[in-house]
């Protein structure tokens, strides 16, 4: 029988492992925040993120579902007032070494743009770090969660769910996720289900590409509304579309007529795939159940969320995220009815932040790499009935520029341009970056990262770096002014930082 760890933990906390993980969770130095709050624990970044990607061997004895629980959700243990309290003191130390850079850079450009000084020297921040934004929801968050298919505790190849171990040491484990605290219900549902299939059809699952096997892993979407989308990946490895045709019927069949139909699913797609990760203009998502969207609402505008669009997965904290986009994006005479000039989202989406921002702003121009994500922002902003927004498709370092020239010439008397970037762990590209600091009609600039201790800390610095000619980076440099956290991920030690820049 699983354990349920939330109902287990006054027991667990009793439990000496317990004790030492929590006090790690804690940094080694919350004991110290409530007399000194203002200095937060000396840990490294990369120190940081290895206290939660590698537990001590030590916990090999507990059940496999704690082990998972601590590799997906390792902050499951403490209250939400600790985890918000950790995430706090985490993003005040990443800002403090972005402050160290800056000031480093005063003397040292080229120096400051490729070292980070570890750990910060700085104790006070020259801007501020406002109180992390709570999740609205803490359990079971996730409206989208993507289960594996390996060999699990029994050895059996045809087990859905997560991995503990790690491939290089060839020690991976798939543990069932019916425990963890970040899934919702339904989810776990479709994996359970997904799983019994499994068993129940001739195919081999596909482990590893070049040992065979078809059935992969499934993607489970869900909205407020409780409707619900699978995506199931096949390898087709030698069989025949007809073949496959077979095998697709009987997926269908078990998920609406047999013990899957307990799901009821809206949307059930299929994805024929050689590779790890394919796009849909790859190989197409095809639609074998049901409706091809499921619509989701963000501060009062709905959005329609196909097999593979970007939307993030905790819709009451993205709901508080976009809401201080919004009130901190805009000048402060912007109201609803325009007035807010020109808003540029780079990193677009499915639309949602323009979208939310437009009726503020005069224009709004998104620009996204993902052509079924600009098809996506396109329906939104229709279904919204927006006027004021468009969306281009191509990667922002090759639209960005010939976009800026032509902005150039209507933004000096047409307002103020704002621009709002949302990049993945990866950053921005450099030629985003010079295009954005080169561009004096930008006063504001808005940059959302889930990663902000990653890549984007290079973008934070040759934003706000002084002139550097070799580099191309001849704009006035922008300032942070304020930063705001917001917890999209309960029970995990990441969250999303918004850091507003000015000039």
């Amino acid at each position: 029988m699983l354990l349920i760890l939330a109902g287990l933990r006054p027991a667990l906390l009793k439990h000496k492992l317990v004790n030492v993980l929590v006090e790690a969770c804690l940094c080694s130095g919350a004991k110290d925040t409530t007399t000194n709050p203002g200095k937060p624990p000396k840990l490294s970044n990369k120190k940081w993120r290895k206290k939660f990607r590698n537990k001590p061997a030590s916990n090999e004895h507990l059940p496999w579902e704690e082990r998972l629980a601590d590799a997906v959700t390792p902050l499951w243990r403490l209250s939400y007032h600790d985890q918000l309290q950790l995430k706090q003191k985490h993003q005040e130390r990443i800002l403090l070494q972005l402050s160290d850079q800056l000031l480093c850079g005063e003397s040292t450009q080229h120096k400051a743009l490729t070292q980070c000084p570890s750990p910060p020297r700085s104790t006070k921040l020259s801007f501020p770090l406002l109180p992390i934004l709570p999740s609205p929801v803490r359990d079971g968050y996730r409206n989208k969660s993507t289960f594996s298919v390996n060999r699990g505790v029994d050895g059996n190849p045809k087990t859905v769910g997560f991995y503990v171990g790690t491939g290089k040491v060839g020690n991976i484990v798939c543990v069932n996720g019916d425990h963890l605290l970040n899934m919702p219900e339904r989810h776990k549902l479709v994996a359970r289900c997904y799983q019994d299939f499994l068993r129940l059809s001739a195919l081999e699952p596909c482990l590893l590409f070049h040992d065979g096997g078809h059935w992969r892993e499934v993607t489970v979407r869900t909205n407020a509304a409780g409707h619900t989308m699978a995506i199931v990946y096949f390898h087709p490895q030698r069989l025949t579309p007809e073949e496959i045709e077979v095998h697709k019927s009987s997926l269908v069949e078990y998920f609406t007529q047999g013990p899957g139909a307990i799901c009821q699913l809206d949307s059930l797609y299929f994805q024929e795939s050689s590779m790890t990760r394919c796009s849909h203009e790859e190989s197409p998502y095809q639609l074998l159940h049901g409706q091809p969207h499921i619509h989701e609402e963000i501060l009062g505008f709905k959005f329609r969320i196909s097999a593979d669009a970007f939307f993030q997965v905790n819709q009451g904290a993205a709901d508080s995220l976009y809401r201080t986009v919004r009130e901190m994006g805009l000048p402060n005479g912007a109201r609803e009815g325009g007035g807010g000039g020109t808003l540029l989202d780079v990193c677009c989406g499915t639309g949602a932040i323009g979208i939310t921002m437009s009726p503020r702003a005069d224009r709004v121009i998104g620009i996204e790499l993902i052509q079924q994500a600009v098809e996506d922002a396109r329906h939104n902003a229709a279904l919204n009935q927006i006027q004021n927004c468009e969306f281009l498709p191509g990667k922002a370092e090759v639209v960005l520029p010939g976009l800026m020239e032509v902005l150039g010439s209507t933004t000096d008397s047409g307002g103020p341009l704002t621009a709002v970037v949302n990049p993945a762990r990866a950053g921005l590209h450099y030629r985003v970056i010079r295009t954005l600091r080169n561009h004096s009609s930008i006063r504001r600039l808005l940059y959302i990262s889930c990663k902000p201790e990653g890549e984007a800390m290079r973008n934070f610095r040759e934003l706000c770096c002084s002139p550097d000619p070799h580099r191309k980076l001849t704009g006035e440099a922008f300032r942070p002014t304020v930063a705001v956290p917001v917890d999209m991920f309960p029970h995990t030690p990441h969250c999303e930082l918004l850091l507003v820049f000015e000039r």
